[in-house]
């Protein structure tokens, strides 16, 4: 099935635009920012969504909760809901502590692996829905409470890495939205030869 939307996942606020946690919105906007697309808000359903009318007959909808990342699956339940926009035609975008930064994985299922806002998609969502997961790991210091880390700035190192990807996060995400998730999943899950 076709992705119908993409949900970035983030949290609303200056205080946390550039923390690690907030890398499924960067990606997500970098997207929008390259299509031309502006973000209308919309107070029903807690979220700012952007159309994409990727071909004629067919729109995708980008969407930014505004719940918190512990409440995103009730922001995008409503968008759905609404839009009557099955689970198997959704893509989030998050970060995963578990792969490294830099690089990017496509899964379709699996648990919430310790994040909360995926936590609460498979809560209001239940399974199904294409995963587009954002390395930002691994966790350093290791004894580093995992809520600081998330909720922390990547260091000037990380940041600059961070950057120069960021295209290649959004093409990976073309990748998954225009060609679905087993192509994706193919062409990123592997890993590169070494130079």
């Amino acid at each position: 099935m076709s992705i119908s939307l993409v949900v970035g996942m983030g949290n609303p606020g200056r205080e946390y635009a550039s923390t690690r946690h907030n890398a499924g919105w960067l990606v997500l906007d970098a997207l929008a920012r390259d299509l031309g697309l502006a973000w209308q808000m919309s107070r029903p359903q807690e979220a700012e969504i952007a159309r994409w009318p990727l071909t004629p007959g067919r729109s995708v909808l980008l969407v930014k909760p505004l719940t918190f990342m512990n409440e995103s699956g009730r922001a995008v339940q409503a968008v759905a809901g609404f839009h009557k926009i099955p689970v198997a035609a959704i893509a989030a975008v998050y970060d995963d502590l578990t792969i490294e930064l830099g690089r990017r994985k496509v899964s379709v299922a699996g648990s919430a692996g310790g994040h909360n806002g995926v936590a609460s998609l498979l809560a209001h969502l239940g399974p199904g829905f294409t995963r587009y997961r954002l390395g930002i790991g691994p966790k350093s210091p290791p004894e580093m409470d995992l809520k600081d880390f998330v909720l922390s700035l990547f260091t000037s190192e990380q940041q600059t890495l961070f950057d120069q990807n960021l295209p290649t996060a959004v093409t990976g995400l073309r990748t998954v939205i225009e060609h679905g998730a087993d192509q994706a999943m193919n062409q990123l899950n592997r890993r590169p030869d070494p130079p």
